[in-house]
């Protein structure tokens, strides 16, 4: 067996993780009110038992109006805790697997249609909701505007964080990761395009970081020394004048001022009139850049679907784990054939230990005799 680095342990603040591989967050649009249902038992619990190291729970909503669409998680009531305890209390009873949670606004790209049924804004007769942002600029012109976030509802989406992290640390989340990318709440403030306050959340670029760092720091004193937390930020609008990777490594250096354990990098999401060349890899150089000039934790995501890459990528220090995404929908089973091709070991459930091949006979670490 090689010394893979992918399949290396890494720390998180005091959070210890078996190999370097993440599942990064992923909208199923499944939810009834707010409350997960058995597809999410399903869903999570493959991925539980995928030899991940890390699974991301959905963008989850801190209150109602915060949803991407009316199907997407929420974490604002005792009822939505409740059902993501009864899903959480079912997976671990056969997995140990670690499990973090995105909570998320969607600011004005909320109150829209699931993304099978074409994704465009619901109209209020149709179950749709008014939307918020930093400004009254529609994401697109044919949406309604949403309204201009006031002091006391930017109070109200603070507090609205703070109670989803409370709930989190107690339903034994392992992780929390505030969304601050693709487009939503957090990243409305911080891109001049959609932020066009003229007061003391926007302008300048410290005006512009303001929310997220108030949110931050507000979600920090809440669960510090209690859970690692995070953020998630697209490192470009990929859109002249937006937000850049420049801007981006100021931001997180601030986030890691204030106890950031991790960042997790993406881009884009934004604007229409973004131009993304989309090819494998094509995030990496922003977490490179961020990881190079901020001493955080860097995951780095964007279409990783070979082990070789992964491999690459880590080994090289583009990154410090790798978001694997739309490739563990595809395959359930990546971390073992990423192992079996990079000639690691990793862990599986007992009840697996029987399908490895025979050439694969050491592939999993506890089967090892």
């Amino acid at each position: 067996m090689t010394d893979s680095i992918l399949f290396s342990p890494f720390n998180l603040g005091s959070l210890q993780l078996k190999n370097r591989i993440i599942v990064p967050p992923m909208c199923q649009y499944s939810a009834i009110d707010g409350c997960m249902q058995p597809w999410h038992l399903m869903h999570l619990g493959s991925l539980a038992v995928s030899g991940s190291a890390l699974v991301f729970i959905e963008a989850t909503g801190v209150e109602p109006a915060g949803r991407i669409s009316p199907a997407d998680v929420g974490l604002w009531d005792d009822v939505t805790q409740e059902a993501i305890a009864r899903t959480l209390r079912d997976i671990r009873s056969f997995s140990d697997t670690p499990f973090a949670i995105q909570l998320a606004h969607a600011g004005r790209k909320a109150s829209c249609r699931q993304p099978w049924f074409g994704g465009a804004q619901l109209p209020l007769e149709e179950g749709g909701w008014q939307t918020y942002a930093p400004s009254p600029v529609p994401f697109d012109p044919k949406d309604r505007p949403p309204q201009e976030l006031d002091q006391a509802g930017l109070t109200r989406i603070i507090s609205a964080f703070v109670q989803a992290a409370r709930r989190s640390v107690d339903l034994g989340i392992d992780a929390i990761e505030l969304h601050g990318a693709h487009g939503y709440l957090l990243h409305e403030f911080l891109s001049p395009l959609s932020n066009q306050r003229q007061d003391n959340y926007g302008g300048s670029l410290e005006n512009r970081m303001r929310f997220v760092l108030e949110v931050f720091e507000a979600v920090y004193a809440e669960v510090a020394g209690k859970v690692p937390v995070g953020v998630r930020i697209s490192a470009s609008d990929w859109v002249d004048g937006g937000w850049d990777v420049q801007q981006s490594i100021q931001l997180s250096q601030a986030l890691k001022e204030r106890g950031a354990a991790f960042i997790h990098v993406s881009s884009g999401g934004l604007s229409q009139a973004q131009q993304i060349r989309n090819e494998p890899g094509y995030q990496l150089p922003f977490a490179q850049a961020i990881k190079e000039a901020v001493d955080v934790p860097v995951i780095g995501v964007g279409l990783i679907t070979e082990p070789h890459m992964a491999e690459t990528v880590v080994a090289s220090g583009q990154a410090d784990l790798v978001g694997i995404a739309r490739g563990m929908l595809y395959d359930a089973r990546w971390p073992w054939h990423a192992a079996a091709e990079l000639g690691a070991h990793i862990d599986a459930s007992p009840q697996f230990w029987r399908s490895q091949p025979s050439r694969l006979k050491t592939l999993f670490t506890n089967n090892i005799k």
